[in-house]
């Protein structure tokens, strides 16, 4: 059987796969180095890592339905209903608290976050010949490489960094419970290589990038929040490698991967240089709902007012949200197919 590769295996491996190796690589490489740029952290570095990849790679969503016509017609009553709910849901939030609606938005980005992480492991096991057990094994294996570390989260010490504010997460420190988490999380990853050990015997074939996404999230979920406590170390991990394989999976699959006829109105993004406008699309957005954030409601890396929004903020940080919100449910739909894989 051939690898089950999305794209190629080139381009899987360089930005689906890789981009976890490749972090971590960076990290235990450059470890004094990225101290340094943490001690001087610089609007550069959230420009890069906030801006041109966490928040860009919500809007890589358009170019699955809003941006494309026929998608649009057939979700249409979802696709406009969906934002105006996250909107109110984000204002009766708001209204309790702050704190209570950035928790809420934590919790549903974690299991967004890791569905995608599931989603990418069985669209690389869309060609294997499955049994419950095989589909119960992977699915243990790809939940408790995201599962554990996020436990380790809540019952541990306190960490050094947040998800988006502090205190979002419910915590009670008990050093027992992570005793036994661990060594039910060490059980599971034992039975899934010595599953997949037999099995690759059996039926002569290892399927690579299936096994690599599940290794992949394993080491970035463990080494960003159990293994090191360092707040730039966790958001490299975090972003880099679920923003970028998200967005190389939009442009492979909806517009690399269709013909100009199907892409429509979207077609100039098939022809020369169509993938560095579609990342510049993207950056560009990304930079204005930024710059909307800066502007009303943060004033931390632009400071460019003299203004006072704070009696807006129940409004004006629930719109500001409804993009990323959108995304994360929107996301648990636009990837379903017949065979249940999804993204």
């Amino acid at each position: 059987m051939e690898q089950p590769w999305i794209h190629k295996a080139k381009t899987d491996l360089a930005f689906i796969i890789g981009p976890s190796f490749f972090v971590l690589a960076i990290i235990f490489i450059f470890r004094d180095y990225i101290a340094q740029i943490e001690e001087y952290y610089s609007f550069y570095t959230w420009l890069f890592l906030i801006v041109f990849i966490d928040v860009a790679h919500v809007y890589a969503t358009l170019f699955k339905t809003y941006f494309v016509a026929d998608e649009f017609q057939k979700q249409k009553r979802r696709l406009i209903l969906l934002p105006l709910f996250c909107f109110i849901t984000g204002i009766v939030l708001f209204s309790f608290g702050s704190l209570v609606f950035w928790s809420f938005l934590a919790y549903v980005a974690v299991f967004h976050f890791i569905r995608q992480q599931y989603g990418f492991m069985r669209l690389y096991a869309r060609k294997e010949i499955k049994t419950k057990i095989s589909i119960w094994i992977d699915n243990l294996a790809i939940y408790a490489s995201t599962g554990y570390p996020m436990l380790y989260w809540f019952f541990s010490s306190k960490r050094k960094f947040n998800w988006f504010v502090e205190n979002e997460f419910f915590r009670f420190e008990n050093q027992r419970i992570l005793e036994i988490l661990f060594w039910v999380y060490i059980g599971i990853l034992i039975l899934y290589v010595v599953y997949t050990a037999v099995k690759s015997i059996q039926n002569r074939f290892f399927n690579i990038p299936k096994n690599s996404i599940i290794l992949g999230t394993a080491l970035s979920w463990y080494f960003g929040i159990v293994y090191f406590n360092d707040d730039l170390i966790f958001t490299l991990l975090n972003v880099v490698s679920h923003g970028i394989p998200y967005m190389a999976l939009v442009y492979f699959k909806e517009i690399d991967g269709k013909s100009e006829t199907e892409l429509g109105r979207l077609s100039f993004l098939k022809q020369y240089k169509g993938l560095l406008i579609y990342i510049g699309i993207l950056l560009l957005i990304a930079f204005s709902e930024e710059f909307l954030w800066e502007f009303f409601v943060w004033n931390e890396n632009i400071s460019i007012t003299n203004f006072d929004f704070s009696s807006w903020q129940i409004l004006l940080v629930p719109l500001l949200t409804v993009p990323q919100f959108t995304h994360y449910l929107l996301d648990g739909f636009i990837w379903k197919t017949k065979t249940k894989s999804r993204v």
